[in-house]
């Protein structure tokens, strides 16, 4: 059922003063001009005289118009944009004033530019960005630093350094603060590179010939003069004494120009076996922070996120199926949910529990950790028994043992906590303040982390996955 043309413009106006707060000036260009058409089955129809603002929206504030709408309707409605030729001289005035008020040509022109130069050279991957990374406890901490940096960039926070295990989300934040500063500080030149790619580069440089000082000062410029460095996978340089040595005079360079630095690693920079020690005191200097793998809340929030991205219907009980059996990292969960979503469009059936099993063979592919199996490693690991997990004893070995017992029951196998109880003889509040509290303080406890490494390395030495 549709509504009459004012209410769509009205509707469409307070949107636009929502957008207004969040979008930066460098976007009212393609957003601005935008007029409503309709509203017709929870749709607002705007339209635009210019094509290329319909991918600019698409790619980079199509969330960022959802969220608008929703504040404004109160409920969550979609939009369509559509490109009507009668209104393209009409608009492109309107598109000239905004630009001369909120956008030099200067500015507009650097920008794209900046922006081509990013997608092609330096690879970004649109989809990583702040809008869509899912934030819970294991990552909260990172991202707040990541956005603080996004947000006041060469100031703070420099460098950044990102830590974490594969898949789980340093390349997504370190490309996201490159998005992120394109847009709103578009005069500023970055360069985001893959160590690996970095390497070959260097060597590819050394290996030719001719005027050898020549090339390998523009191979130094490249990324000495920007104002924004992303080196991603800094773990690759180890024993590559020459390319260290260059990454080290184009740390100083940079840092001592008060240029922003962002580095993403598997390990701290202590890890890293043989990197020199003036490399590792500067990746030290600034703030270092780590992620960790999604809690099954967490896990539950990304399907969920990646189902809203792709306009899917993906059920609760198939979100819960998934978070429970595949616990290690981000990647992980994307790589299942495309494909069970792949799956069921092929195979033009909706997304079930049913479908979700027969497509991933949980129960086949692996055998289930039980709670006796994480009861029976976590006792070993802190020295006392089962039966001291399921005593009323509480000194500082077996209450630890029981709380971390509890936490991955509740991570691994998503058992209620009344049935965690049942088994440790317990209330189900106290399990539920066992696992709240080493939730906490993995946060802040880097030899709580350890622990919990260890002990999953363990579950999966026995072959229980």
């Amino acid at each position: 059922m549709g509504i009459a043309i004012n209410e769509a413009v009205e509707i469409w106006d307070s949107a636009k003063e929502e957008l207004k707060k969040v979008v930066p000036e460098a976007s009212y260009p393609w957003i601005m001009p935008l007029e409503a058409a309709g509203f017709e089955n929870d749709k607002l129809t705007l339209i635009t005289g210019a094509s290329f603002a319909v991918q600019i929206i698409r790619k980079f504030h199509y969330k960022q118009i959802m969220d608008a709408l929703k504040s404004v309707v109160g409920r969550e409605i979609k939009f369509d944009i559509i490109v009507d030729s009668k209104k393209t001289e009409e608009l492109k005035k309107q598109t000239e004033k905004i630009n001369k008020k909120y956008f030099d040509k200067e500015t507009r022109e650097r920008a794209m530019n900046n922006l081509a130069i990013m997608q092609s050279a330096a690879n970004l991957n649109l989809k990583y960005k702040f809008e869509n990374f899912v934030v819970g406890e294991n990552n909260k901490m990172a991202h707040a630093v990541a956005l603080q940096v996004a947000k006041d960039p060469c100031k703070k926070i420099n460098p950044l350094f990102i830590y974490g295990g594969s898949g789980l989300g340093k390349t997504h934040l370190m490309q996201a603060i490159g998005h992120y500063i394109i847009t709103h500080f578009p005069k500023l030149k970055i360069r985001y590179i893959k160590t690996e790619e970095y390497v070959n580069e260097l060597i590819n440089n050394l290996r030719m010939g001719g005027n050898s000082n020549d090339r390998m000062e523009k191979f130094r410029q490249k990324y000495r003069n920007v104002d924004v460095l992303l080196i991603d996978d800094i773990q690759f340089v180890e024993s590559k004494t020459r390319t260290m040595e260059e990454i080290f005079h184009t740390f100083d360079t940079l840092y001592n120009k008060g240029k922003q630095i962002v580095i993403t690693s598997d390990r701290l920079p202590k890890d890293i076996p043989t990197l020199t020690d003036r490399l590792r005191t500067r990746f030290e200097m600034g703030i270092v922070v780590d992620l960790q793998p999604p809690d099954f809340e967490t896990r539950i929030a990304i399907l969920k996120n990646l189902a809203a991205q792709e306009r899917i219907e993906f059920p609760d009980d198939v979100c819960e199926y998934i978070s429970k059996n595949f616990c290690d990292n981000v990647r992980e969960l994307e790589g299942v949910f495309n494909k069970v979503s792949a799956f069921a469009s092929i195979s033009g059936v909706p997304v079930t529990l049913e479908f979700a099993k027969s497509t991933l063979k949980c129960e086949e592919n692996k055998k289930k950790i039980t709670i006796d199996e994480i009861a029976k490693v976590c006792a070993e690991y802190y020295n006392v028994t089962v039966k001291d997990l399921k005593s009323t004893q509480r000194s500082q070995a077996i209450s630890q043992a029981r709380q971390v017992a509890v936490y991955l029951t509740r991570e691994t196998t998503g058992m209620s906590y009344v049935n965690i109880g049942a088994y440790f003889e317990k209330k189900h509040p106290t399990m539920l303040f066992s696992y709240e509290k080493i939730k906490k303080e993995l946060i802040t406890e880097r030899r709580l982390r350890e622990d919990l490494r260890e002990i999953k390395q363990a579950l999966k030495l026995e072959g229980q996955g």
